[in-house]
């Protein structure tokens, strides 16, 4: 029977981050190095909101003795520089190419991914097919047609946080992203140490701009639209494409339901499932030996 939560999950963070400068700022990362193996591929790993390279800190260890692995913060989280921009998706996407381009400019890749790190991958992975080997990813984001596809208090309180005035109020003025939303995101009761890591970046409300963009930026009844025309420009190939996948969920989830799950599993191709158990938006946090354990030997398995 699937556990509700690992008990051995660690707080430790046993990585030096590495820095790059990119268009005019700066992109920490984790990079581990040669693996243990002969293996030339790298294993790229993004994260969502409000998270950080911290989030894999549990799963990366399983996955480098296999592949070198790199795991940036994304600009403005983390310990990523905080240029005075607008933190749009597009924003995102032109300083994810410059990271790649600087660090990791040639090579195959496996891709790592959850929440906004899934647009941002698998945008990146259709436009760079060539480069990818395999895809593995959790609570991958999708667009919602109507407001009616979002239910429950998701709905209301993402309606409150798109509000222009309310919404800045609550995650730009009260923090409520890191202080009530991340926290319910999970089943394990995280930390006083892991919860200063995730805060420690946007303690100032001058830094607090990507939190409050993210949710602004997801496609909600055809807007933003230029976030739709991206998404739906990689859906079908994602949906199409013969490149090994890894798709973990969670009972009951949170972008992804069982309902989307099974769907997925149904849809996609050359697409291996993996129920983790019981789980809710951030499955790292409940469950990173056993996603780290089943991303490795997946990737052993891939010639």
């Amino acid at each position: 029977m699937a556990q509700a939560f690992e008990s051995n999950v660690s707080s430790d963070f046993p990585f030096t981050l590495q820095h790059v400068e990119v268009l005019g700022s700066h992109m920490t990362y984790v990079d581990t190095g040669s693996p243990t193996t002969d293996r030339k591929e790298i294993a790229l790993s993004l994260h969502g909101n409000p998270t950080s390279s911290y989030y894999g800190r549990n799963v990366i260890p399983h996955v480098s003795p296999e592949v070198r692995c790199i795991a940036p913060d994304l600009i403005g989280f983390g310990q990523s520089g905080k240029p005075d921009i607008a933190y749009r998706f597009v924003d995102h996407i032109k300083y994810l190419e410059a990271f790649i381009s600087a660090v990791l400019p040639t090579g195959k890749i496996f891709l790592v991914a959850q929440d906004w790190g899934t647009a941002l991958g698998f945008n990146w992975a259709y436009l760079n097919q060539d480069r990818i080997v395999g895809l593995a990813f959790s609570e991958f984001l999708r667009p919602y047609p109507t407001w009616d596809d979002m239910r429950g208090p998701a709905r209301t309180m993402f309606e409150k946080i798109r509000d222009p005035v309310e919404g800045r109020a609550l995650i730009i003025e009260k923090n409520i992203f890191i202080e009530k939303l991340f926290p319910t995101g999970t089943l394990r009761p995280l930390t006083e140490v892991e919860l200063d890591h995730y805060g420690a970046p946007f303690l100032e409300k001058s830094a607090r701009q990507p939190m409050y963009q993210f949710p602004n930026e997801i496609p909600i009844e055809g807007h933003p639209a230029d976030v739709l025309e991206i998404v739906e420009r990689y859906s079908p190939w994602l949906l199409e494409n013969d490149i090994p996948k890894l798709f973990f969920w969670a009972k009951p989830g949170r972008i992804v339901t069982e309902e989307k799950a099974k769907w997925c599993l149904e849809t996609m191709k050359n697409i291996k499932g993996v129920f983790v158990g019981e789980g809710l938006h951030y499955l790292e946090e409940d469950h990173p030996h056993k996603i780290g354990g089943e991303i490795a030997d997946w990737i052993s398995n891939i010639s």
